[in-house]
Formats: structure tokens, C-alpha cells, sequence
């Protein structure tokens, strides 16, 4: 049995967190066998990663110049404490912290480049915007390795081939069944676990895009239609879809099932649910999304499913 996990920014936002989603997959490994993992980039309160690669972005647009470079070594911060949280010295440690040293770097390389020319074009943002999840896939992975797990970073780049509509891209699934049949099957076959960037593709020729509005909860779906998954799971802080906001009804209850069209339609008339774009690979493939409570694991949550029935 094959299930795709989505991990967003909370479930990867500290060393903590990490320690904590390393077991969650633990335990679903056992039951399940073949697990990929899509990961978001680091998303604790306050510092969201990916709202800092922008802001940076913007400074250099802008020519502030200082005010990247103060971003770039506050991600620094953030990812090496993650990784001394969660590394042994001994270990993997000083080769994730090079590899995500790199990264800020080409960072900095890159606003460097949008403050001279003055211009920041949606396909520069795009390159800009997606390195959040590159560090964090590295970081998790070398973790469950240390655990005892055979785990593969991987960028979607190698998996989902996307059009060139920068900023929200949209993917071209012949092409990207065929990529990622070939590089994550024999994986799974070896009982390697899949850890994937969420959020972020490649045009046929390479070029970084990024898959926009609930980018990685879509990353995980399309992954699920092209390994034909028995489920995809996305984990959030909530118990699935709510009866009502929690924060203003405190008795709201999660619905367990739901049908992708009602799902829709709640999205519609703008409930904080999944975006229709991210359930239609699985629409397409009959099968059910999940949506979990990473800090209430044991909770069922919700289903989404074809016709209220279940697979």
C-alpha cells in the first residue's frame, strides 16, 4: 500500500517539530509500507520561511540591500539551530549545514542580481520562493536517516514538469507520471522513504516554478496520482474539515466524510479548507484525501472522497 504525506510549515518549523513529524512517519511507515513525504518549508510563529525569502526578494527590489542581507542571516539562524536541534556532530550535521549554507547563499546571489537590474519578474520570484522547502526536505531526511530510516531528499523539480505560468504553474501529468514513476518507484521498491519539496515544479527545460495558492497540498496530490496512492494525507493543525471556525465556536466539531463536491463548494463560499485544484488529481483517480491533526495524530479527521462511500 502506497500513502503520500503533506507536511506544511508548523509540522517542520523547529527541531521539535521535525523530531515530532519524524515519528508520525515512523508510525505510518509500519502500517503502511511505502510512505513519500512532501514537506513545506519551515512555518513556526513568528519566522515563516517563506515569507521571509519574499520580503527579501522585495527589499532588493526595492535596493535595500542590508535588509536581505539581514534576512538571509536570520534563515541562516533558524535552519542551523534546527539542524543542531536534531543532528549529532558525529553525524550528518556539518554536511546539512553546508548544503543549506549553499542555498542562502544562491540567495543572496539572486538578490544581488533583481537590486542591480531592478526588476523582479515572476520567474525570478518563483526561484527565489521555493528554496524554503529545499532546506527543509534536506534537514528532515538526514533526521530519519539518523533514526534508522533509509530517506532521500528530492526536489519536485526532478518530478512535476510544469507549464511556464510563473506563479501558479500548472502541471503537465504525462510528462510528470513519467519522471516520477522513474524516480520514486524503485525508491519505494528499496524501502527508502521519499522526502519531497512541496510547493515548487520545473518547465520542460528546467526552470523553477512554483505551483501557487496551497502549492505543496497540491504537490502532494499530484505525487498521489502519479504512484496511483491508496490515500494522500494532508497534515494541518486541526481535526480535518470543521463543523465551524474553533476559534469562534469552541464546540465545532470535525466532519468525518465529505464528497469532493462539497468540499468545493464550502471552499467556494470561502471556508478555510483545500483549494479545488489541489482534489482534482485525486477527483481524477478515486482516491481519498485526508486531512489530519499533527498535533492530534489519533484523531481520524476528515475524508474526501468521490461519492461519500470511501474507498
Amino acid at each position: 500500500m502506497t500513502l503520500v504525506m503533506k507536511f506544511g510549515g508548523t509540522s517542520v518549523g523547529s527541531a521539535q517539530a521535525m523530531r515530532d513529524t519524524a515519528e508520525l512517519i515512523e508510525n505510518t511507515k509500519d502500517n503502511w509500507g511505502q510512505v513519500v513525504v512532501i514537506a513545506s518549508g519551515m512555518g513556526s510563529k513568528p519566522v515563516k520561511v517563506t515569507d521571509l525569502l519574499l520580503g527579501g526578494a522585495q527589499a532588493a527590489l526595492d535596493g535595500d540591500q542590508q535588509k536581505y542581507l539581514d534576512i538571509a542571516e536570520e534563515m541562516r539562524l533558524v535552519h542551523f539551530e534546527a539542524i543542531d536541534g536534531l543532528l549529532d556532530p558525529e553525524g550528518e550535521r556539518q554536511a546539512i549545514l553546508a548544503e543549506n549554507l549553499r542555498f542562502i547563499e544562491h540567495y543572496v546571489a539572486l538578490c544581488d542580481a533583481v537590486r542591480v537590474l531592478g526588476e523582479l519578474s515572476p520567474r525570478a520570484l518563483d526561484a527565489i520562493s521555493g528554496m524554503g522547502e529545499q532546506m527543509s526536505v534536506r534537514i528532515l531526511a538526514a533526521y530519519l536517516r539518523q533514526i534508522g530510516y533509509k530517506a532521500e531528499a528530492i526536489d519536485a523539480t526532478e518530478l512535476i514538469t510544469t507549464d511556464d505560468n510563473f506563479q501558479s504553474a500548472n502541471p503537465l501529468m504525462d510528462e510528470t507520471r513519467k519522471l516520477s514513476t522513474a524516480r520514486l518507484q524503485p525508491l519505494l521498491e528499496a524501502n527508502v522513504i521519499p522526502v519531497v519539496t512541496g510547493f515548487i515544479a520545473a518547465t520542460e527545460n528546467g526552470v523553477t516554478t512554483t505551483l501557487g495558492r496551497g502549492g505543496s497540498d497540491y504537490s502532494a496530490a499530484i505525487i498521489g496520482q502519479t504512484l496511483d496512492a491508496d490515500e494522500v494525507w494532508i497534515w494541518t493543525d486541526v481535526d480535518g474539515v470543521m463543523t465551524a471556525d474553533p476559534r469562534l465556536v469552541p464546540d465545532a466539531q470535525s466532519i468525518p466524510v465529505l464528497t469532493y463536491r462539497e468540499v468545493s463548494e464550502l471552499a467556494y463560499y470561502g471556508a478555510k479548507v483545500l483549494h479545488p485544484k489541489t482534489m482534482r488529481p485525486c477527483i481524477e483517480n478515486d482516491i481519498p484525501l485526508r486531512i489530519k491533526n499533527t498535533f492530534n495524530p489519533g484523531h481520524p479527521g476528515t475524508v474526501i472522497v468521490a461519492n461519500g462511500q470511501g474507498k
